[in-house]
């Protein structure tokens, strides 16, 4: 009796060893990731479904646009709406209560269809909001250079100044927009010109420790010895 329950156990053990060493060798092959693993080692594997990116179809708009949701669509990109106030007969240059136009918006969000559709249809790129800002302004506080080139292409003056005398390259350096800079330096633009405070580009660019735009003004001749108006207070 004794011999029996010795040999049953000594089977047991052995199927046992005989499965350990199974299951070790299956994990040795899957982790060299062999393709010609064993039928009864292949573990079966949960496919996962992958379903295509969706694409944002603008909806056709068939009633009438008024102002208002035209100078909305104009923030949000839609272009769409925009045409249907357009080719109602809609002014392509109404004013929000801040003064500014649909280009002011799109510039500043980027929107470089919508901004090359609002000038192909006759809107004024020299137009001012409250603060003397133009579109060219708004778009370099955006940082789209799209809207930027777009801009340029169609008149925009790079020198223009808003009632800080704020240039673009002004606002372009401090909302950090280094391409943007960049790229206004690349067309001519006034490096040294002077705000209602007296600083150029580079005093903001230091102040605000734009470090990549300091070499880049530096770089392309920047005047490093202009007073702003607190320089000359001090002395």
């Amino acid at each position: 009796m004794d011999h029996k329950t010795g040999d049953k156990k000594k089977a047991q053990e052995e199927e046992r060893v005989r499965r350990l060493s199974s299951d070790l060798h299956c994990e040795i092959l899957d982790l060299s990731a062999g393709d010609n693993i064993p039928e009864g080692c292949k573990r079966t594997k949960k496919i996962k479904t992958t379903y295509p990116p969706r694409v944002s179809v603008e909806t056709p708009v068939t009633r009438p646009v008024d102002a208002a949701e035209f100078m909305n669509a104009a923030s949000q990109g839609k272009v769409n709406v925009i045409d249907v106030y357009l080719a109602d007969g809609g002014n392509p240059n109404a004013q929000d209560e801040l003064k500014r136009t649909a280009l002011h918006r799109a510039s500043l969000e980027g929107h470089t269809a919508v901004v090359q559709m609002l000038l192909e249809k006759g809107a004024d790129i020299n137009l001012k909001d409250q603060l003397g800002s133009r579109a060219i302004h708004c778009a370099c506080r955006g940082g789209s250079l799209g809207v930027v080139k777009a801009l340029k292409s169609h008149g925009a003056d790079l020198n223009v100044r808003d009632k800080l005398y704020s240039t673009p390259l002004h606002v372009a350096t401090r909302t950090g927009h280094t391409t943007i800079v960049e790229y206004l330096l690349s067309c001519g633009a006034k490096m040294n010109s002077r705000d209602r405070e007296g600083d150029t580009a580079l005093h903001d660019a230091v102040r605000l420790n734009r470090y990549k735009i300091v070499k880049l003004l530096i770089a392309a001749g920047a005047d490093t010895k202009i007073k702003n108006h607190c320089d000359y207070r001090r002395e």
